[in-house]
């Protein structure tokens, strides 16, 4: 995810924030109370993003699936967290169900992707997970690294228990669990500067 870039002193109410964000000129996140602008991220981080969101379209039109793939610019409500925030890549493989039928949010999310940055990446793969777990449609979190080619794939298997699987080198590929195909480390991070090796492989 792009990082936090500034969080806000006073609180507002949901209909404030939601008012606030049709006005701004910047994507602001709701964290129970507090607005939170968000920052852009680098390079690497927005091709990495622009490029899944593409071949995970690419596999659902290749396979005739009924879903689409929303870009950062769509929010999830949390309602658990009382949280609204923008992931890098959303899929959706049913009718849109929306906060309050607000459809400035969507709460029905089955697939959700993040680009991991270095600020925030602690926080991706620990509460934010875990309050996207509280989300009764999400059943697949995939977590990509920017600096080097390894991807995170976490599957529900069932309500209580998570499957992880990591996928390190160019010369693999990782599956989307959810819509039955996968998607070339190559392809994904075609292009991507500064690109690291990374210090070891595992083959799960």
């Amino acid at each position: 995810m792009s990082t936090a870039k500034k969080e806000s002193e006073k609180l507002y109410s949901i209909s404030e924030y939601l008012k606030l964000e049709e006005e701004s000129a910047e994507k602001n996140e709701y964290h129970n109370g507090k607005v939170v602008a968000m920052s852009g991220g680098t390079l690497a981080h927005s091709i990495l993003a622009n490029r899944i969101g593409r071949l995970v379209e690419n596999g659902i039109d290749a396979n005739e699936q009924d879903c689409v793939a929303g870009n950062s610019d769509l929010k999830i409500f949390i309602e658990k967290a009382n949280r609204f925030v923008y992931p890098d890549v959303t899929i959706l493989c049913d009718d849109p169900e929306y906060f309050n039928n607000n459809k400035q949010a969507i709460i029905n999310p089955i697939i959700i992707i993040e680009v991991l940055s270095d600020s925030t990446e602690k926080y991706d793969r620990g509460e934010k997970f875990r309050m996207y777990s509280s989300l009764p449609s999400f059943k697949e979190y995939i977590l990509i690294d920017q600096h080097q080619p390894i991807v995170d794939s976490l599957f529900r298997e069932n309500a209580s228990y998570w499957k992880m699987q990591t996928t390190i080198g160019l010369d693999k590929s990782f599956p989307i669990h959810s819509l039955g195909f996968e998607i070339n480390m190559a392809d994904l991070y075609k292009k991507v500067p500064n690109l690291k090796n990374p210090q070891f492989n595992l083959d799960l």
